[in-house]
């Protein structure tokens, strides 16, 4: 028997409970991995609320984690059993101490690369390389504008825009937070229950504005993210923190600058094994250069799940935060 997080039906973080379970077998294809460390993520929050429905119901959570591979279904040719591994795609159910999954979404882990790294980084930091490598292919130069700089992916990024040569301006709550972006690599802070962004944009960049916004807040900065970019510059919204952007009129792209706009996501860009297995390949080779490090500021148990996802919500985390068994 196994161990894992489900629920059934939509709801608070009330709604999750630890029950006990057999592990699937892997079908063809398939591996099944027994997990060392799992990763929390705001898109867990969205699958638990109903914001993006669960297949079906009762449902497992989470599709982020790392350990070793226990079983392989016929015809996996690239993975062996006792390999170690990490993954940030698939099927809900990460939140369990056995996970399968299919063999395409589950990378080889570097030695250099611990499990509860790999577990704290796989989704995000996935994440910071197709935005800052495939969306807006940055070379160095640039100036953006990153909100939720302290979060989980906004600290990768930090690091990974410091690395590319851009400058990065990041958006925080606290002063606390204001002081994490800023070991990590942002250049300015903006601290937005205090200050106005659209102001300190405009001041810092003496007008100029930014070339892209990575907005992960969603309805709240909607508006404001557009404010801050140049004229034919990009809005790349990638998350619903505050709730989604709807009723989006697309003539005010035009009417602040022939501004774009994309609504990006990992599986948009991880979508063959090839694909993949380079962007995992270029993320941990900023791992093991130390250009990105990364910050496990909170570890909870498993059955504690959903205090750790009722502390992401309220923004009282900074980094990654894992589940342990």
């Amino acid at each position: 028997m196994s161990q894992r997080i489900q629920f059934s039906r939509p709801g608070g973080p009330e709604v999750l409970e630890l029950v006990e379970t057999t592990p699937a077998d892997p079908g063809p294809g398939e591996v099944r991995v027994q997990n060392k460390a799992i990763g929390l993520n705001f898109i867990d929050i969205y699958v638990r609320t109903g914001l993006y429905p669960a297949p079906s119901l009762p449902s497992g959570l989470g599709t982020e984690g790392a350990g070793v591979v226990d079983a392989v279904g016929k015809g996996v040719t690239h993975l062996r059993e006792g390999d170690r591994v990490a993954y940030a795609q698939g099927p809900l159910g990460a939140y369990s101490d056995y996970h399968t999954l299919p063999a395409d979404k589950v990378i080889a882990l570097p030695r250099a690369v611990s499990f509860e790294t790999a577990a704290a980084c796989m989704l995000k930091g996935l994440t910071a390389q197709y935005l800052l490598r495939q969306t807006y292919p940055l070379r160095g130069g640039e100036t953006v504008l990153w909100h939720a700089a302290a979060g989980g992916v906004g600290s990768i990024a930090c690091q990974w825009a410091q690395a590319l040569g851009v400058r990065l301006i990041g958006t925080v709550s606290s002063a606390e937070k204001a002081e994490l972006a800023r070991r990590n690599g942002a250049q300015e802070v903006i601290d937005y229950r205090s200050e106005n962004v659209v102001e300190r944009v405009r001041e810092i960049t003496d007008g100029a504005m930014c070339d892209v916004v990575y907005d992960s807040v969603g309805k709240d900065t909607w508006e404001t993210s557009l404010d801050c970019l140049k004229p034919r510059g990009l809005m790349v919204s990638f998350g619903n923190a505050s709730g989604p952007v709807e009723g989006v009129n697309l003539g005010i792209l035009n009417q602040k600058g022939s501004l774009f706009v994309t609504r990006p996501s990992l599986n948009g860009y991880a979508t063959t094994r090839e694909r993949l297995e380079t962007m995992a390949g270029e993320l941990f080779a900023m791992l093991e250069s130390g250009r990105v490090s990364i910050d496990i500021a909170q570890r909870y148990p498993l059955s504690q799940a959903g205090d750790a996802q009722r502390a992401l919500a309220e923004r009282r985390t900074t980094g990654s935060t894992l589940l342990l068994l």
